[in-house]
């Protein structure tokens, strides 16, 4: 995530602060049931977490997903924690950035429950503000198609990797898409397509960048970057070395961020753009962290009316109406990509492949136009 958490609402009972549930814990008959309840909730996302998201892609986040799902005490850790602070990957991210990586299940629970108070500080103060810049390799297809100049505005933009996507070089399994500037040498991200994919040519002209961010990250603080490389999954190797490269390419750039939240500092960032620019607004794995459908919709609207293109590339569940549109459900943990609310592909959370439909090219997709 990039750092777009919210709370859940405050009448959301299970939610609320433990002394406002002290009324409750005088009639036992009611609280169990409700305990109850939020270890199930806890169980069943870390499988859930197992089964769609990392069992072909982590073997040891799988086996300690499906561990924590069954260990009372763990999940009462966990549950000592604010709801939004219980995902699977802040969990196994903190305890690896603290921990280092544990060799299997043993190891990883006897550490939780050693150091909960040090485990418990580092999920308060981190969220999952996963920066993975191979995300580009399911975007640029979308980027390239549409009319140059580009003005990029990327919400929950973390430490602005994916603000880069014309820098870095790309295998689409032809010849290699090398960057703009000849200066830098980044590693290809690989990315498999189908045959529907409009693979670019050359990466698309930018003119001006920007990201938004509750707390954006800073690639000068070590243990910020340091964050960072603890969200990649162990086994990804290969995806920690073109972390590390984008990372130094950043350094290099300094693509500009703005701490803000994207209910309420959006429209202003977005004026800043250069009128002569195409502007497009997009987000990756952000929007599942708004709890609240009405204010998702909320969202969808407004960017409408504030860039040219709007590109969201997320899970199926954050926007429903434009699932709807596919008719079919895509590959198990896959994202729907869309461009201003019309689906064009399913592509891995990771950018490791992408799925075109067939759809309409980019550029043909109606522009918003509120701008002109």
């Amino acid at each position: 995530m990039h750092g777009h958490g919210r709370a859940p609402p405050e009448n959301d009972i299970l939610s609320r602060p433990r002394a406002s549930l002290l009324c409750l814990r005088a009639h036992p008959a009611w609280s169990r049931p409700m305990e109850q309840q939020d270890d199930a909730r806890v169980s069943t996302a870390y499988l859930r977490f197992a089964e769609d998201e990392v069992r072909d892609r982590s073997p040891l986040y799988d086996e300690l997903s499906r561990g924590v799902a069954s260990d009372p005490e763990v999940i009462r850790f966990l549950l000592t924690l604010p709801r939004e602070k219980r995902q699977p990957n802040l969990f196994l991210s903190a305890v690896r950035y603290l921990f280092g990586t544990p060799e299997g299940w043993d190891q990883f629970r006897s550490c939780v429950l050693r150091e909960k108070d040090a485990l418990r500080a580092a999920m308060l103060a981190r969220s999952t503000q996963t920066n993975e810049p191979g995300r580009c390799a399911a975007l640029l297809p979308v980027l390239a198609g549409l009319p140059e100049p580009l003005a990029l505005l990327e919400v929950g933009a973390s430490a602005g990797l994916c603000l880069l996507p014309d820098l870095y070089a790309y295998d689409y399994g032809g010849p290699i898409l090398e960057p703009r500037t000849e200066r830098l040498k980044p590693l290809a991200f690989p990315c498999a397509v189908n045959a529907a994919t409009p693979v670019p040519a050359r990466p698309p002209r930018v003119i001006w960048r920007a990201g938004l961010d509750l707390k954006p990250v800073d690639l000068s603080n070590p243990p910020e970057v340091a964050w960072l490389e603890a969200l990649v999954w162990p086994e990804q190797t290969d995806r920690l070395a073109r972390l590390r490269a984008a990372i130094k390419i950043a350094v290099q750039q300094k693509p500009r961020l703005v701490k803000g939240d994207l209910r309420t500092d959006l429209a202003a960032l977005a004026q800043e753009a250069p009128k002569n620019a195409t502007l497009v607004i997009f987000h990756t794995a952000v929007l599942t962290y708004i709890s609240a459908a009405t204010e998702r919709e909320e969202f969808a609207q407004s960017v409408g009316l504030l860039s040219d293109f709007w590109i969201a590339n997320e899970p199926p569940r954050v926007f429903p109406n434009i699932a709807e549109q596919v008719g079919r459900e895509g590959p198990k943990g896959s994202f729907l990509l869309s461009v201003n609310g019309v689906p064009v592909a399913w592509t891995d959370p990771h950018g490791a492949s992408v799925d075109w439909m067939g759809a309409t090219p980019p550029g043909q997709i109606a522009v918003y136009g509120a701008r002109r």
